[in-house]
């Protein structure tokens, strides 16, 4: 029978799991809106340039949030390599891509590309690197994620697949860095989660933004206003925000568990689709939700020890 202890262990272990899951929603409202701020903030301001402000100005706000929090920014060498590898990895080669990527690529494929993530997060982690235990409902996980995403934004979205191969592999290529810093980042496990959201993307700031003056020139650029307005938004919920909820949900529930948002994002993305862009549902949308709902439950999942 039960002790009292176990019980309140198991009770405790419950809710944190709610809490993670919840926060995995949040992340993936957040990520999933990106989408379109990016497609809006792209048309009028080069990739570059657009990438390196939205960093700047997520920084910014997390060392003003810091300061006014009093915590106590750590200047050790070492730990800021980690945040520039972090940032490498987490912000400045994806976000760069993904931007230059959707400017020829169709969202439907570019969510599909976007979302494999678990995949390489599970083959790196679990099979290279052996940090992440390869457990039966793990592996289901990503199969069933995998295929409910797909279900979702429809085959047709593949079609374009064939004459968009430089921007479709940009897009693979930042899911995989996606997947390596959600492995990195557990690195950071036991600090404030604002401060390596903070110092990675002030690190990748650092880097940014002199490419952006020498290739971009943004002092001869002319934004507009929705652009603008798409690259606040951005930054400010999408990168500042999403950043502090995704270091603590790897805390939570590991690297897997973590980019299992990467398929949640797709269900999220096609309800904004429907409520506010007129896009029609893939009649196979219901099973894949289905079948997303069930992925994530199993990559969320705690290994037995």
């Amino acid at each position: 029978m039960p002790t009292a202890s176990a019980k309140a262990d198991t009770t405790k272990a419950e809710t944190n799991r709610i809490g993670a899951l919840a926060l995995l929603v949040l992340l993936s409202t957040l990520w999933g809106s990106s989408y379109a701020f990016i497609k809006l903030g792209v048309a009028t301001i080069p990739p570059i340039t657009f990438i390196a402000a939205r960093t700047v100005i997520a920084s910014l706000l997390l060392l003003v949030i810091l300061r006014l929090r009093g915590v106590r920014i750590p200047w050790e060498r070492r730990l800021w390599g980690r945040f520039a590898i972090q940032a490498l990895l987490n912000s400045v080669v994806p976000y760069t891509l993904i931007a230059w990527g959707e400017r020829s690529l169709d969202s439907g494929l570019a969510v599909i590309l976007n979302s494999t993530s678990p995949i390489f997060t599970f083959l790196i982690g679990s099979l290279l690197l052996r940090q992440e235990k390869p457990t039966w409902p793990r592996l289901f996980g990503v199969i069933a994620g995998l295929s409910g995403v797909t279900l979702i934004v429809g085959f047709t979205a593949l079609q374009g697949l064939g004459s968009q191969t430089l921007a479709a592999g940009a897009i693979v290529a930042a899911t995989i860095c996606y997947a390596g810093a959600a492995l990195f980042g557990r690195q950071f496990r036991g600090i404030d989660p604002m401060l390596p959201a903070a110092g990675s993307l002030v690190a990748g700031s650092i880097i940014l933004v002199p490419l952006s003056l020498v290739i971009d020139r943004p002092w001869t650029l002319s934004p507009s206003a929705e652009s603008l307005a798409a690259l606040i938004a951005l930054a400010v919920f999408c990168t500042a925000l999403a950043l502090v909820i995704y270091f603590r949900l790897l805390e939570m529930v590991g690297a897997l568990g973590t980019v299992a948002q990467a398929y949640l994002r797709v269900p999220i993305g096609v309800a904004i689709g429907l409520a506010f862009m007129g896009e029609s549902l893939s009649p196979t949308a219901g099973l894949g939700l289905a079948l997303v709902i069930a992925g994530v439950f199993a990559m969320t999942r705690p290994a037995r020890r």
